[in-house]
């Protein structure tokens, strides 16, 4: 009996993601109570640490940055799910959903995730050490995404308000995807090698000297890795209603909706991206983190242009002045992070601030 539950516990990768996918196919369509809630949260939790542990054996299989490409795309793909049908339930709250999502993302990512990641790799190595090469052209990418997307809106005047006029969220959408699909080509292609850790002499990473799997664990782990992201994206779905009714009875902005469910479908990519940098690989983290904020611009923007052809009601995408102080200081930070090729402590530090303050203020505006 020892033994079996024991062989059971090691294999905990295996069943989590389908005990999550059950809950999420018993618990959709109902309305949870709080025990229920609560169960859905666990599976939701567990699913997402077994994402980490399939995403980490397709990368050792597929090698960086397939690896990071492969969690970030995933992730943002289900992500784009999500959003979608939060804006189908209508309702006046949701016209900003997308923005609201997108925005934290991108501040999870280049702040929360970056930071984190710096933090912990300075702290067991005294210095970060990445490519600026790579990093300096992701982070360009996001900014520029960021900007067309989140920025402009509010200052056009086709359209009354913070939206974009049909023509000019049709151009945002396609240059969005243009310049997704020129980092992809860029990441995987033409220059690879700057997308690739740094080695650096006695810090080589246990995973570069373990054999990698097989074809057919590989393939495993990737139907595990969809399962489980199905059941994170799923599963959040399921407790944003709670959160909602969280929000809303605590009289705090509903934007805070929106943090909070970045916040969750975005624990993949950070717990991955916290184990690599312990790893003394940096440029792993990195690539999860701008990855996932091109991911999120990329893919997000395109797919809700096309979803306005059947969801009614407005799109408000254009930030207020505080987010985008926020985002301006990010980008400023940013560029001092990655061009110098180091980081240390400090640098892990400022960032983390800049999230927490980007947090604080989402929830006392």
């Amino acid at each position: 009996m020892g033994s079996s539950a024991a062989g059971l516990a090691r294999r905990w990768t295996t069943w989590v993601p389908v005990v999550a996918a059950l809950a999420l196919a018993l618990a959709w369509g109902r309305d949870l109570p709080g025990f229920a809630a609560a169960v859905v949260g666990l599976c939701l939790l567990g699913a997402v640490l077994s994402a980490v542990h399939h995403a980490e054996v397709v990368a050792h299989r597929v090698g960086e940055p397939f690896g990071s490409l492969v969690l970030a795309v995933a992730v943002t793909v289900i992500e784009v799910g999500l959003i979608v049908t939060l804006m189908a339930g209508g309702g006046d709250k949701v016209s900003t959903y997308a923005r609201d999502t997108v925005f934290a993302a991108v501040m999870i990512t280049c702040n929360g995730i970056v930071g984190l990641s710096v933090l912990v790799a300075a702290v067991r190595n005294r210095v970060a050490v990445f490519n600026a090469e790579g990093s300096g052209g992701a982070l360009a990418t996001v900014c520029t995404l960021a900007t067309m997307t989140l920025v402009l809106p509010t200052f056009t005047t086709s359209r009354p308000g913070p939206e974009f006029s049909t023509a000019q969220l049709a151009f945002a959408a396609v240059a969005s995807l243009c310049l997704y699909g020129v980092f992809v080509a860029v990441q995987t292609v033409r220059h690879r090698d700057y997308f690739l850790p740094v080695p650096r002499d006695g810090h080589d990473s246990e995973d570069e000297h373990a054999a990698p799997p097989t074809v057919p664990q590989t393939w495993w782990s990737v139907g595990l890795l969809l399962l489980a992201l199905v059941a994170v994206v799923g599963n959040a779905k399921l407790v944003s209603p709670t959160i909602e009714d969280g929000v809303e009875s605590a009289g705090l902005p509903n934007a805070v909706v929106g943090v909070v469910i970045a916040l969750m479908v975005l624990l993949p990519e950070t717990l991955a991206a916290v184990r690599a940098a312990r790893r003394d690989r940096m440029q792993t983290s990195l690539n999860l983190a701008y990855g996932s904020a091109i991911a999120s611009i990329g893919l997000t923007i395109p797919a809700i242009a096309l979803a306005t052809v059947w969801l009614s009601g407005p799109l408000v995408l254009g930030l207020g002045p505080v987010h985008m102080v926020l985002l301006v200081l990010t980008a400023a930070v940013s560029a001092l992070t990655v061009v110098p090729g180091r980081a240390t402590l400090l640098q892990g530090g400022v960032h983390l601030a800049i999230f927490a303050a980007f947090v604080f203020l989402s929830f006392s505006p």
